[in-house]
């Protein structure tokens, strides 16, 4: 088992910065692939990047690739979403989940655990 625990979220401006943290306990987080996830109301769950259980590889969605950065200290039990440019779109719940495996995955049935969320909302 691993418990998940996302902080960071805000409010902040188009065009500001963000930076999530997802703190892990449990089981070894360095066993896991974790991933960035995001939902807002009435939509499904979207992928926004993920990253393997050494760092060495990284995957991220279309939408904010050049803009955020994922990356973790498993001697901190800790994954990071880095975020900037941000844009009224990027507004959503963001939640962290972590996978049993070794290879980068980006789809939510992909995943074995998840956090409760953070939201972020950006304004104009």
């Amino acid at each position: 088992q691993v418990q998940l625990v996302e902080s960071g979220g805000g409010l902040v401006q188009a065009g500001g910065s963000l930076k999530l943290s997802c703190a892990a306990s449990g089981r070894p987080f360095s066993s896991y692939v974790v991933g960035w996830f995001r939902q807002g109301p009435g939509k499904e769950r979207a992928f926004v990047a993920t990253i393997s259980r050494t760092g060495d590889s990284t995957a991220y969605a279309d939408s904010v690739k050049g803009r955020f950065t994922i990356s973790r200290d498993n001697a901190k039990n800790t994954i990071y979403l880095e975020m900037n440019s941000l844009k009224l779109e990027d507004t959503d719940v963001y939640y962290c989940a972590a996978a049993r495996g070794v290879f980068v995955r980006t789809r939510t049935d992909e995943y074995d655990y998840w956090g409760q969320g953070t939201q972020v909302t950006v304004s104009s």
